[in-house]
């Protein structure tokens, strides 16, 4: 490994009281097993994105940053956050976590280590890589199989899980993410960014496992809207002219 990096872990939540807490404290006891070198700092950051319930409260029990935003921006808007905050505080790379349970901790290390080694700019940890390793509903199953389909299309390389947010990403793709990001569904589109930016990534088999608690805020009726959305955007983005606006 490339010694003496920031890092930085963002965890985007939205009223998980009921795994917060678990998702930090796992996150803190793998870390700690990993050698970053003396020189390297590794910090977490929650972006509490308008949440109703103890979701703040509770992550700053933990002893973690947190940036609270006034009303719910959604994913798009709590990670932008969080890569303008990575930005602005020189860290190196950034580690995207979701606060739900889905993402094993003990994973992130072999998702730093490509980035960390300058072998790529993004690593997507995926869940489709081995056969039969995670069942997800009917429907989202046929929106990521469209959303699959569209995006190698449309960037000409093959991508089996594009909507996975357990992600890691190096200080190019932070500046970049800082000054515009995707607001609705953004795992889609900012590969297509990436692609229009000349910033390479690739995926890695990970294990994900069913949310620890709360529920899912895409309903069947959100999960049609976002199919939709998502693929027209798609569509105009690919039209968009190099560094031009989202």
């Amino acid at each position: 490994m490339h010694k003496n990096k920031n890092i930085l872990i963002v965890i985007p939540a939205y009223n998980e009281e009921k795994t917060i807490g678990g998702v930090i404290a796992k996150i803190k006891e793998n870390l700690s097993m990993v050698d970053f070198g003396e020189l390297s700092r590794t910090d977490i950051l929650v972006v509490n994105d308008g949440s109703t319930d103890s979701t703040g409260r509770i992550a700053q029990e933990k002893g973690v940053y947190v940036l609270g935003l006034p009303y719910n921006l959604g994913i798009g808007g709590a990670m932008q956050t969080g890569f303008k905050f990575a930005k602005e505080l020189s860290y190196d790379i950034v580690v995207r976590v979701d606060a739900d349970g889905q993402h094993d901790p003990q994973e992130i290390s072999n998702l730093l280590n490509p980035v960390l080694e300058n072998k790529t700019d993004l690593v997507i940890g995926s869940r489709f890589l081995k056969t039969g390793s995670y069942r997800s509903s009917f429907f989202r199953r046929i929106g990521i199989h469209l959303f699959s389909f569209l995006v190698s299309l449309f960037i000409g390389k093959k991508v089996k899980d594009p909507t996975s947010g357990f992600r890691v990403l190096n200080q190019k793709v932070i500046e970049l993410y800082a000054q515009g990001y995707p607001v609705d569904y953004p795992e889609v589109e900012e590969l297509l960014l990436l692609k229009q930016s000349d910033l390479n990534f690739l995926e890695i088999p990970v294990k994900m496992s069913a949310r620890k608690g709360g529920h899912s805020s895409i309903t069947f009726l959100k999960s049609v809207y976002y199919l939709v959305k998502v693929s027209l955007a798609l569509f105009i983005a690919s039209f968009r002219k190099k560094g031009g606006p989202l």
